[in-house]
């Protein structure tokens, strides 16, 4: 399988294998902060400067960071720093997902993942 990758300028200044948003600006995108921003893929490898074209893996196979453990399997969504930690459900919210992981994962880590972005909506 083949990664679907597209490019965006960077509104912000945005770090490799880092989840990213959609951002107030039309076709621009900046780092993710929270399980509510609009995720729609991961930064490819490199570091990229705000105003500087990203490449932005929007589905298929991926390497990520982990923001703190995941499992083999589990859904993730964004920390304050665009790292991948688990999607938890919350009751009557809405928390978007990028994807899962393929393999366990701890701080710091770079692992494989699958982008597939989603929402866990929970009533209340």
């Amino acid at each position: 399988m083949m990664p679907l990758i597209k490019s965006f300028r960077a509104n912000t200044a945005v770090s490799g294998l880092r989840l990213v948003a959609a951002s107030a600006v039309d076709k621009e995108v900046e780092t993710a902060s929270d399980a509510t921003d609009l995720i729609i893929g991961v930064a490819d490898t490199f570091d990229i400067d705000a105003g500087d074209m990203a490449d932005v893996i929007l589905s298929g196979p991926a390497p990520v960071t982990a923001g703190g453990d995941l499992d083999f399997g589990d859904f993730f969504t964004s920390d304050a720093n665009g790292k991948a930690v688990k999607a938890v459900p919350v009751a009557g919210s809405v928390v978007r997902y990028a994807g899962y992981a393929l393999q366990d994962a701890t701080m710091d880590d770079q692992f494989s993942a699958v982008i597939a972005p989603g929402i866990l909506n929970t009533p209340v």
